[in-house]
């Protein structure tokens, strides 16, 4: 008999229009419709949304509270981030331990052999038996990147409907098929701060509250005061308020001094950052690699060499010199169109 699918359906048309396709070739497919806690509606509706997507897809959908172990691997990571000087990527952290951790384990107690998301992203087995991962045919909405965390393990388990469409196909889909999403807003890179600035969910979250402090030049010439930290990153113009003939931006932050460190425009290009806690999805390298490597999700690949350190640490040395790379945020590498793996981008050299 053939094991059911579950989807996880946020009631976004994306989810929806991936529950559809599943559907027209398995009977089987059921709906975890998850809750972290952090959603803006009354107490309830998480239940009321799960019945409207049921209804909608003619699927049962069931509802998760992932709550506790959101706030625990994500929220609080993105916290400690911060009062850390780094710039977090929540979502990097939240596929591989909430989506395709806590929701897919779920999910196979409840009978279900694969676990399937509306990310635009492909997945599939080479000869060997190892999984691949690699872009979507949409270009525009690729999200590989916030994958590549994902193990062989998980992979294995994973599978992406919309990874051959493009975001016009998709709404085409939920058009013909007559299908109203619960939820109209895209995604967003944070989607448990709706209002206000990180520093106050931050201090919400029970955290520290900003903490003034100074802005100096990397020159090491005082300039400035700052209202905390936590409201800058790493290539940020606004917000220094310290008038010069040219513009300053933020080059680092130094949690240890509670001080915002920032220079002219070419103070933020750098020729190398170092890597860690790298998830190899392709075999690991044992010598010098030459990939394209994103170090954020907005920006373009860049050429460079990656320099293997250890198992899961490597310098990654750029063709030329990049502009705002960022502890914090993730580092990952392609191979055309396929993620070899990924880790973060840490302050100091890791030679592990």
């Amino acid at each position: 008999m053939k094991r059911a699918v579950a989807v996880a359906v946020s009631g976004g048309v994306d989810s929806m229009v991936a529950a559809h396709i599943l559907k027209q070739d398995d009977p089987n497919v059921f709906g975890l419709h998850f809750l972290t806690g952090f959603e803006p509606a009354p107490a309830g509706r998480g239940a009321l949304s799960a019945n409207s997507i049921g209804d909608q897809l003619g699927i049962p959908v069931h509802v998760v509270d992932v709550s506790a172990d959101f706030k625990r691997s994500v929220v609080d990571y993105f916290s400690a981030a911060y009062l850390a000087g780094e710039t977090p990527n929540p979502c990097i952290v939240c596929n591989p331990s909430i989506k395709f951790g806590v929701l897919l384990r779920h999910a196979q107690s409840l009978g279900a052999e694969h676990l399937a998301t509306g990310h635009y992203a492909v997945v599939g087995q080479d000869a060997a038996g190892r999984y691949r991962l690699s872009k979507s045919a949409d270009a525009r909405k690729d999200q590989s990147y916030f994958l590549a965390r994902l193990t062989q393990a998980q992979l294995a388990r994973a599978r992406f409907p919309l990874g051959g469409l493009t975001k016009a196909e998709v709404r085409e889909i939920a058009v013909r098929s007559g299908l109203q999403p619960a939820v109209t807003d895209e995604s967003q890179d944070v989607c448990f701060i709706k209002t206000g600035s990180c520093a106050a969910f931050i201090a919400s979250m029970g955290g520290p509250p900003p903490e003034p402090g100074l802005i100096e030049t990397v020159d090491g010439e005082i300039i400035g005061r700052h209202q905390g930290l936590h409201a800058f990153t790493v290539g940020q113009r606004r917000g220094i308020d310290c008038p010069a003939a040219e513009p300053y931006y933020v080059v680092r932050l130094d949690a240890a001094r509670n001080r915002l460190i920032v220079g002219r425009k070419k103070d933020l290009l750098t020729p190398e950052c170092h890597v860690a806690r790298i998830n190899w999805i392709a075999p690991p390298p044992e010598e010098p690699l030459h990939a394209r490597v994103r170090v954020r999700y907005r920006t373009p690949e860049t050429p460079a060499t990656v320099i293997p350190l250890s198992a899961e640490s490597a310098r990654v040395r750029f063709d030329s010199p990049q502009a705002a790379v960022t502890p914090g945020q993730a580092a990952v590498f392609y191979d055309g169109d396929e993620v070899l793996g990924g880790g973060f981008i840490s302050k100091q050299p890791d030679t592990g």
